[in-house]
């Protein structure tokens, strides 16, 4: 198989994986509360996610890797996790729902780091995996369009269930496409670290890394809620139609692969803290321009493209931070410690926070007081900057080879 050959394949390998994630993300709690599902409800549905996140660390590493080849686990799983997503489209109450979106879950979450595995055991220059990568963004941004067309300007439950129906027969091409991947054998028993993790925990005790643990973890929230409050934001308050939300949303993707194109020469100008505070401060300008340009379309739509910044300049650059800083023998589980917080914890408060913050600022007449809203995700935004500001000392101002971040 040609190099060629091999990155488009690779490529298509993370479309499909993100294009799944993608279609139901957005509107996953404006449709929880369409079912009348309550705050604390919505709560625990988000908590799968972060559930699935620590169960996929210890199974992946301690079973299926050594267990399965890659394509073969990724088939098996994304057949489950279709039959799941076809469940959850299917149930209009909560107990069903919950069952099977944690299901989902579980078998899902998994998969983000075994196709990751995928790309890294075959690209013959790890330093390929950005534009390899790049396709998981494109796929997020092709999952919204069908939704224009799916969905009417003003969608209800029996219309907006169909984000699961399209992110199920997306997980059924996944796990077709997965068994014409190249072989990826499972692990032997001693490729496996164990101490690892420990030792990835460790370095905490180091305050660079503690800072940068407790920032990321805010900035997590913060991120998150994002996915939490803009759907509902942008139909009820803007008055964006149901059938294009998805589409204004995935603008922010596109500015993704345009900010990633430049992180390089950022990285060298400003180097690792000064990067980050940008990337944290672009959530800060985002909810302040929600909280006070709600009036203005064009204002509100124009500033979904600061989610470039937001994912480029701090996720991006903390995880070739992580690269850099910590130990070669660790960098995996190091990686995974993070992955953690931004898909595990940072997921989990911000299901159960937001639901409940918007919930105590609507008033009788179910009119949202969404200034007060995107003040707190701001304010949480200003604190981690601060915080890097004032105690994130790294040893050296920036990346080591910066002409191998692609």
């Amino acid at each position: 198989m040609s190099t060629l050959s091999l990155k488009i394949r690779l490529f298509a390998m993370m479309a499909l994986q993100l294009a799944i994630w993608g279609a139901w993300a957005p509107k996953l709690f404006p449709y929880m509360g369409m079912l009348g599902f309550s705050a604390g409800q919505q709560g625990l549905v988000g908590t799968c996610w972060g559930i699935a996140s620590v169960v996929g660390i210890f199974f992946s590493n301690q079973f299926a890797d050594r267990t399965f080849s890659a394509e073969k686990f990724l088939a098996g799983s994304h057949v489950i996790g279709g039959l799941a997503l076809l469940g959850v489209a299917f149930s209009s109450s909560f107990v069903p729902f919950f069952v099977c979106y944690m299901i989902y879950s579980l078998v899902y979450v998994p998969t983000l780091s075994v196709t990751n595995t995928v790309a890294f055991t075959h690209l013959p220059n790890p330093a390929e995996f950005g534009s390899v990568r790049s396709g998981g963004t494109v796929g997020w941004i092709m999952a919204s369009w069908p939704f224009v067309f799916i969905l009417g300007a003003q969608a209800d439950a029996s219309q907006v269930r169909s984000i699961f129906i399209v992110a199920a027969v997306i997980s059924f091409a996944m796990a077709a496409f997965s068994l014409t991947l190249p072989h990826t054998p499972p692990k032997q028993g001693g490729d496996v670290d164990k101490l690892a993790w420990r030792r990835a925990l460790g370095l905490l005790k180091k305050p660079v890394v503690a800072v940068l643990f407790l920032v990321t973890f805010i900035d997590s929230v913060v991120h998150n809620g994002y996915f939490v409050l803009s759907d509902a934001f942008l139909t009820n308050r803007v008055g964006i139609a149901g059938n294009l939300s998805m589409v204004v949303l995935s603008l922010g993707q596109v500015a993704e692969i345009l900010t990633m194109l430049v992180l390089a020469k950022v990285l060298v100008r400003l180097g690792w803290r000064w990067t980050m505070i940008v990337g944290i401060l672009g959530h800060a300008a985002r909810f302040l321009a929600f909280s006070f340009m709600a009036d203005s379309i064009p204002a509100i739509i124009a500033v979904q493209l600061l989610h470039g910044i937001c994912y480029a300049f701090f996720f991006a650059t903390v995880y070739i931070f992580v690269d850099e800083a910590f130990p070669k023998d660790v960098r995996s589980s190091a990686q995974g410690l993070f992955n953690l917080l931004i898909l595990g914890l940072g997921n989990m408060v911000a299901s159960f926070a937001f639901p409940a913050l918007v919930a105590g600022l609507t008033d009788a007449q179910g009119v949202v007081d969404y200034t007060t809203v995107f003040l707190v995700p701001a304010g949480l935004a200003a604190i981690g900057a601060m915080l890097l500001l004032v105690a994130f000392r790294p040893a050296t101002h920036g990346p080591a080879n910066p002409q191998e971040i692609h």
